[in-house]
């Protein structure tokens, strides 16, 4: 993704830590081992590893990018599936980047000045709060407006 769109290009979430640490309690296998270990008292392992807790249709990486370099990202991905045990697939979303609106409802609200920039995602402002902090004219907003989100 780097190579072909650029390192500016995209930006790229990884949704899963390794977080949970694997332990393993060794045993053994030697004549007369049954004198040297206590088998499952104090079977609290040692650390071996580190692995991320996963369910079933689970997010792992997400990528925004804009739509001219949406079949580099959807090729990056593929690739990077194959670095992944179990059977993954990619999902192009219907969002806009990492928001909660949909493309056609953000470019609306961004139109209507309904939402604020937040960083990747977007704030969404609605007519609670005081009324002091609102621009001239935007005190009340018709309940139309509300209806689509």
């Amino acid at each position: 993704m780097a190579k072909s769109a650029g390192k500016d290009a995209f930006h790229l979430r990884v949704r899963v830590h390794p977080f949970h640490v694997l332990r393993i309690n060794k045993m053994l296998s030697c004549a007369g081992a049954d004198r040297l270990q206590t088998g499952m008292r104090g079977a609290f392992g040692k650390p071996q590893g580190t692995c991320a807790r996963v369910a079933i249709g689970q997010v792992l990486l997400s990528v925004r990018c804009r739509d001219v370099h949406g079949k580099h990202a959807q090729e990056a991905l593929r690739r990077a599936k194959f670095k992944f045990p179990g059977r993954q697939k990619v999902i192009v979303s219907r969002k806009w980047g990492f928001t909660k609106f949909s493309r056609a409802d953000y470019v609306r609200y961004r139109a209507e000045k309904r939402i604020v920039p937040d960083g990747v995602n977007a704030k969404f402002l609605t007519c609670h709060g005081p009324l002091a902090e609102r621009e001239p004219g935007r005190a009340f907003l018709p309940p139309v407006a509300l209806k689509g989100h």
